[in-house]
């Protein structure tokens, strides 16, 4: 047994039945002379001791484990460590996939995209009633610095997650100067992130103006008529007046859409959030009501919201204007406490 080689080994188990009696044979690779040498018998051939197992498990990973390291890493002259493939492959992590909620009106019942433009913004306006809360402000509550106004936007049968986001793009200099007659662009996007419309407000003296533009392209306006207490505005879709809302002022927090006929076309309502929240912040929180809803959408709590009976659907684009009313109705009469820090607040036209 003296001459066994540290350079490898194998053996196996052979049964060779002579009188029903099995017998062990030993397979060794070695160099030199035989398993016997001439001089062992054949009991010892046959004879596998425990100290001669432990000798040959160790020597054989005293040769392995160097050759699997290297293996596995690589060594100085890989070219992977040189590129950008040297890094060791590793199972992606699974991220959380993010989808729209489905819209709440059906867009083959009620009505069908007639451009592109108004294709893009179906899966956030073609819902019956849209929930737009504006984000706290702290520097502005604090310290009366004016910040970007951001939305959030919820789809009431579905309020588990916003369907969209509203985020303003102004100058700083400017919102500190100029306040509420400050000019921004304000982007619309969906709960992914991707840009559906934008609306631009530019600046104004005496009555304010808000554009809504579908990639790039201008499709309505919003005018504010100038009175004394009444709230007025006119919307447009191109050059084309499709609705007027007439408010009669103070206390009154409820904007109706109406065609030349006076009939009823959408609805748009300023909530009480609370007292300290209308006393201390701007965070308003609107609602728009655009009419019925899909039966098989009303689930849960949304069962209970009773819908807005209209003379007419709006169009998609005509719902991108509402959607720039309610934005230039927070900034027009609801956007009150910037400037004076906490203590303070201002109550203005």
């Amino acid at each position: 047994m003296k001459n066994w080689s540290k350079e490898g080994w194998r053996w196996l188990s052979k049964i060779d039945f002579h009188g029903n009696v099995a017998s062990k044979v030993i397979v060794t690779r070695r160099f030199g002379s035989g398993v016997n040498g001439g001089k062992e018998n054949e009991m010892d051939v046959h004879k596998l001791t425990r100290e001669f197992l432990v000798k040959l498990w160790v020597d054989d990973r005293k040769m392995r484990n160097p050759r699997d390291r290297v293996k596995s890493f690589g060594g100085y002259g890989d070219p992977r460590w040189f590129s950008a493939t040297s890094a060791v492959p590793r199972r992606p992590k699974r991220r959380a996939v993010l989808k729209q909620p489905p819209i709440s009106q059906s867009v083959s019942d009620f009505f069908d995209p007639q451009s592109p433009e108004e294709a893009k913004v179906a899966p956030l306006l073609a819902r019956s009633n849209l929930l737009i809360t504006r984000d706290i402000e702290w520097a502005n509550l604090v310290l009366g610095f004016e910040q970007e106004n951001r939305y959030a936007i919820v789809d009431a049968c579905y309020p588990q997650s916003p369907v969209g986001f509203i985020r303003e793009q102004s100058n700083i200099i400017a919102r500190q100067l100029l306040r509420l007659r400050r000019p921004f662009v304000a982007y619309i996007t969906d709960a992914l992130g991707n840009e559906l419309f934008r609306v631009r407000r530019p600046f104004w003296w005496i009555t304010s103006s808000i554009y809504a533009e579908i990639d790039g392209k201008e499709v309505g306006v919003v005018h504010r008529r100038w009175h004394l207490w009444r709230r007025i505005y006119d919307l447009y879709l191109g050059n084309k007046q499709f609705a007027v809302v007439e408010n009669p002022g103070l206390w009154n927090w409820t904007f109706t859409l109406k065609d030349i006929n006076g009939e009823v076309l959408a609805q748009i309502d300023r909530d009480w959030r609370g007292f300290g929240f209308e006393i201390l912040t701007d965070a308003g929180q609107y609602v728009i009501r655009f009419g019925s809803s899909d039966p098989s959408s009303k689930i849960g709590l949304a069962s209970a919201i009773e819908d807005l009976e209209v003379s007419r659907k709006l169009t998609l684009a005509e719902r991108a204007v509402t959607v720039a009313l309610a934005i230039s109705l927070d900034n027009d009469y609801f956007s009150r406490h910037g400037g004076w820090g906490l203590p303070f607040f201002v109550a203005e036209e």
